[in-house]
C-alpha cells in the first residue's frame, strides 16, 4: 500500500469512508460492511473514517466490531462530531462548543473501545462559536493524551488560518472530484501554505462518477441522494453524459469509471487522501485498483476535456445543507 502524509501523519493513500454502513445511502449488510472493512485493513488501509451522527452511533459500534482483536496502533480512526440527530432521523445543526466536544468525545471513545482517536474534528463549523473555542478545546483534549490530531471539515480559508493559529492541523476534511472542485481556487493553496493534509471526500460523488449509476434507478427509503440537486430530472441526464465521455477514456486505458475517477484525484497532488465509501468488498476491490493507474499528461488533458471544471449540474447538497459549508463562503 502507498502511503501519503496528512500534516505530519502517515496514511495509506486511500481511506475507507464507512458513512454508507450506517443507513444514510439506504440499508446496508452489517455482515458484509463488517468484511468489507476487513478487506480494506488486510489490503494496507490504515485510514478508516466516521462520524458520531452517522446512524445516531451505529457506524462507531460497527466499527468497533470489525476491530476487535486487532491491533489499535495499525488503524487510523477519523471522527466527526457535532452534528445533531432528532429521534426521526432529522438533523438540528451543529453543536462545536468546547463543552459539547468533550461530550461528544466520551461517547466516541466509549463506542470505538478505544482509549484515544487519532484524528478529531468538527462536522462543521458552528456559526456560534468560533473556531478558536472549538480547536482550543480539542487541544486540551490531544494534551491528555485523547487525541492524537485536529482535522477541520468543510471549511474555508480565513476559518483553516484561524485554526491553523490555535493548534496545528493535520488535514482538511472535503469534497473533491472531477465535479466538484470548488477547493482549487482559493481552499487548496491555504492547505499547502500551512502544511495541511486533503482527506477527499465524495470522490465518485456519492456514486454519480462511479459508472454503475443509471437514470432509472430508484433511490430506495433513507437514501439521502432522493434530495440531491445532482441526482434530480434533467441535471442526472446531463451528469450521466459526462459520466459516458469518461467511461470512454477509461475504456482506452482498459479500467473502469471509478477507477479513472479516482486516479485523476489521487493525481492532483501526494498530499491529498481520497476517501472511498465502498460498502461492498467488489466495490472496494475495484477502488483500491485505481492505485495502478498511472495517468500521463494526455490522460489528465483528455479527462479535463471531457469534464471540465464546473460541467456538472445542481449543487453538490440541497440548499438548506449548503448554506452550513463554510467552504462554500470564500
Amino acid at each position: 500500500m502507498q502511503t501519503r502524509q496528512l500534516g505530519n501523519l502517515p496514511v495509506s493513500a486511500l481511506g475507507l469512508g464507512a458513512m454508507g454502513m450506517s443507513g444514510m445511502y439506504g440499508p446496508s449488510d452489517r455482515a458484509e460492511s463488517i468484511a468489507t472493512i476487513h478487506a480494506a485493513l488486510e489490503a494496507g488501509v490504515t485510514l478508516l473514517d466516521t462520524g458520531d451522527f452517522y446512524g445516531t452511533g451505529h457506524n462507531e459500534m460497527l466499527i468497533a466490531e470489525a476491530l476487535k482483536g486487532r491491533r489499535r496502533e495499525d488503524v487510523i480512526i477519523s471522527v466527526k462530531f457535532g452534528g445533531l440527530r432528532a429521534p426521526d432521523g432529522g438533523w438540528s445543526g451543529f453543536d462545536a462548543r468546547p463543552v459539547a466536544v468533550k461530550n461528544f468525545l466520551a461517547y466516541s471513545l466509549t463506542r470505538l473501545g478505544t482509549d484515544y482517536i487519532d484524528i478529531y474534528r468538527p462536522a462543521r463549523l458552528d456559526p456560534s462559536v468560533p473556531i478558536e473555542d472549538t480547536v482550543g478545546a480539542i487541544a486540551e483534549m490531544v494534551q491528555a493524551g485523547y487525541v492524537r490530531h485536529i482535522g477541520l471539515s468543510e471549511v474555508g480559508p480565513e476559518t483553516i488560518r484561524r485554526a491553523a493559529a490555535v493548534h496545528p492541523i493535520a488535514d482538511l476534511q472535503i469534497e473533491y472530484s472531477l465535479i466538484s472542485r470548488g477547493i482549487e481556487e482559493a481552499i487548496l493553496p491555504v492547505t499547502r501554505e500551512l502544511g495541511i493534509g486533503i482527506t477527499a471526500y465524495g470522490v465518485l460523488s456519492r456514486g454519480l462518477i462511479s459508472g454503475h449509476w443509471s437514470a432509472d434507478r430508484n433511490n430506495v427509503q433513507g437514501d439521502f441522494r432522493a434530495h440531491s440537486p445532482r441526482f434530480s430530472g434533467e441535471n442526472l441526464e446531463h451528469n450521466l453524459a459526462l459520466v459516458e465521455a469518461l467511461r470512454s477514456i477509461a475504456a482506452a486505458k482498459g479500467v473502469s469509471v471509478a477507477q479513472i475517477a479516482i486516479a485523476w484525484v489521487l493525481a492532483q497532488g501526494d498530499d491529498i487522501v481520497p476517501l472511498v465509501g465502498a460498502r461492498r468488498r467488489d466495490r472496494l476491490s475495484e477502488a483500491l485498483g485505481a492505485l495502478d493507474v498511472r495517468l500521463e499528461a494526455g490522460d489528465l488533458a483528455a479527462i479535463e476535456s471531457a469534464v471540465p471544471m464546473g460541467a456538472a449540474r445542481g449543487t453538490r447538497y440541497a440548499e438548506a445543507q449548503m448554506a452550513m459549508l463554510d467552504s462554500e463562503k470564500t
